[in-house]
């Protein structure tokens, strides 16, 4: 078995991370990146069991213990079902990672009633709801990181998908109204602001060479990222390194969108 803790000095080993959405693409990245540091997983999935099942099983291959959490967390009773779970197997949560999320669009007098709610109850009321699950505990032991993934759609917009955008910027402010909410109580909070990643969210428009072309050419760095350069910067805000910040957006978009 590999060294899991060649990086003690981040903090990790031994901590317990939940992780929404993780059976692929960031979410995956992110476990695949802590169980790497050390810590415990508890990989939530919507649809793909044989996924989130690999992700596991490279987890413990790792060294640490994992185990996946069907939920669809855009509900309450899911959210809650899902850090009761995590309790119950581990008996802390250290890190909430938010990153289960939908990418549609339309023009704005083309968004659907279906499409609204669908888009905002899984990006912001998921979000909200596996926060409001796990703070309690996290307050209890004095101790949290969550981390929670937006969008540069939510800093700039993104036409024809101002309900992606919506959602996303709403995910910002509520990283920072939690920063302050539980800065008292030993819980960071911050967020990371991806643009366009290698992942089977974006691959239809990546897909297509002409089309990767121009996304590539507004990029300074002239390429996409790669679901791991999402996830070390996630990493990093999990970690001991990252202990006095809060409240941040972390921009990871290799330059293309740059905002203070």
């Amino acid at each position: 078995m590999e060294n899991s803790h060649q990086h003690d000095s981040l903090g990790l080993a031994g901590l317990v991370a939940v992780i929404t959405g993780s059976s692929r693409g960031i979410g995956a990245a992110v476990a695949d990146c802590l169980a790497a540091n050390g810590a415990h997983l508890v990989v939530n999935y919507l649809r793909d069991e044989a996924a989130a099942a690999a992700v596991v099983r490279s987890a413990q291959g790792r060294g640490v213990e994992a185990l996946a959490v069907q939920g669809d967390i855009s509900t309450v009773a899911a959210a809650n079902r899902l850090i009761a779970t995590a309790l119950e197997k581990f008996g802390r949560i250290d890190i909430l990672v938010c990153n289960a999320g939908i990418w549609k669009g339309a023009p704005v007098e083309l968004v659907s009633e279906a499409l609204w709610d669908e888009t905002l109850d899984t990006n912001l009321k998921g979000t909200w709801a596996v926060c409001r699950a796990a703070v309690p505990q996290m307050k209890e032991q004095q101790f949290g990181r969550i981390v929670i993934i937006s969008s540069t759609a939510g800093q700039r917009g993104e036409a024809n998908y101002s309900n992606y955008a919506a959602s996303k910027g709403a995910q910002i402010s509520f990283t920072k109204s939690l920063a302050a909410e539980l800065g008292p109580f030993g819980i960071t909070v911050n967020a990371v602001a991806p643009g366009w990643v290698d992942t089977e969210m974006s691959q239809e428009p990546l897909a297509d060479l002409q089309s990767r072309a121009q996304i590539e050419a507004l990029i300074p760095l002239r390429r996409v990222a790669t679901a791991a350069e999402i996830a070390w910067p996630v990493t990093f805000l999990c970690s001991d390194w990252a202990s006095h910040i809060t409240g941040e957006i972390l921009n990871v978009n290799g330059g293309s969108v740059l905002c203070g």
